[in-house]
């Protein structure tokens, strides 16, 4: 059995992971843990010391990463992970400074990865029956998310039953803490009470709106987070499903949902400013990374739309002053 050095990078993480338990944030938690996990693997050890971790390390394991079959945003959440554990204990003086050490790996954003899917394949999505009662209430959640504003799977999974007020919800993101309002609409309504939870309260504990998560364990209870994540894991193990008996091309997520909405309400001319607000993010950057780009198609008929605009307006000036 290795003892882990109290001063090492092993340790450090791990203590960051404990006090983010502590404090309830077991999602950021889970992925620091996931990030220290997949590291040690690949240095063949569970106890590294911060000496290990170097420039050459870090780029080769880039390339381990990206060798395994990992997305480019995925790599950059496992070194930025690496970084933060990394940088606090330069800060409490268990690691010396190195200059750009992590300037060799990627942790940017991606901005490349586009999930949503197009109008044609988001309506069979949402509206061909796929001939089973387990993806029909698959794609009730679905729609429930898409008619939502593109809300996410965690707060739709979370919602209360006090959150609908008459014909609107209001609740704060799971994610953000942002605080949101959505109008239900009449094609919701049905849904609605379709997925609505027959089960009883329970004390101090969430009284979900919908029959996906219990809600009988308290809202600091780590076992709540994890029955999350397990119906997050089953939710996308049915929408592959449904994808695939509805024969989709484009693979499907629950972000696919909520990237889906964005990029339509792009490609309708709504503004990015009303796209960020409606999807609860606080900065437009964030916005803008969930939007997929306008194919050479449209990017030719705003083309053409330019230059009549300007001929035009042009031909109407020359007419009027030869008048």
């Amino acid at each position: 059995m290795q003892i882990m050095n109290k001063n090492g990078f092993s340790r450090c993480g791990e203590n960051y992971i404990n006090r983010l338990r502590k404090e309830g944030r077991y999602s950021t938690a889970h992925v620091y843990k996931n990030a220290l996990r997949s590291f040690g693997k690949f240095c063949g050890t569970s106890n590294m010391s911060f000496k290990q971790v170097t420039r050459e390390r870090l780029r080769c394991y880039s390339q381990y990463l990206y060798g395994c079959g990992l997305k480019p945003n995925t790599i950059s959440t496992y070194m930025r992970m690496l970084r933060s554990i990394y940088n606090q204990g330069v800060e409490a003086g268990s690691a010396p400074y190195v200059p750009r050490l992590f300037h060799d790996v990627y942790t940017g954003v991606d901005v490349c990865q586009k999930k949503a899917l197009s109008v044609s394949e988001l309506y069979k999505l949402l509206y061909e029956d796929p001939q089973s009662e387990r993806l029909r209430r698959t794609q009730a959640i679905a729609a429930l998310m898409f008619q939502f504003c593109g809300m996410s799977f965690a707060d739709l999974a979370h919602l209360e039953k006090s959150a609908l007020d008459q014909n609107v919800l209001r609740y704060n993101r799971i994610k953000t803490k942002t605080p949101m309002s959505v109008e239900v609409l009449n094609t919701a309504k049905e849904i609605i009470n379709q997925l609505r939870s027959k089960e009883n309260s329970h004390p101090d504990c969430p009284d979900y709106l919908f029959d996906i998560l219990r809600g009988d364990k308290k809202r600091t209870d780590e076992r709540g987070y994890r029955e999350y994540q397990s119906a997050l894991r089953r939710f996308n193990n049915s929408l592959k499903d449904l994808a695939r008996a509805l024969h989709l091309q484009s693979p499907v997520t629950s972000y696919t949902l909520r990237h889906s909405w964005a990029t339509t309400a792009k490609y309708r001319g709504v503004s990015i400013e009303m796209i960020s607000e409606s999807l609860g993010h606080k900065s437009i950057k964030t916005t803008q990374i969930y939007l997929k780009g306008f194919g050479l198609k449209e990017r030719t008929e705003v083309n053409k739309g330019n230059l009549s605009y300007v001929r035009n307006c042009c031909a109407g000036s020359v007419r009027t002053v030869k008048c």
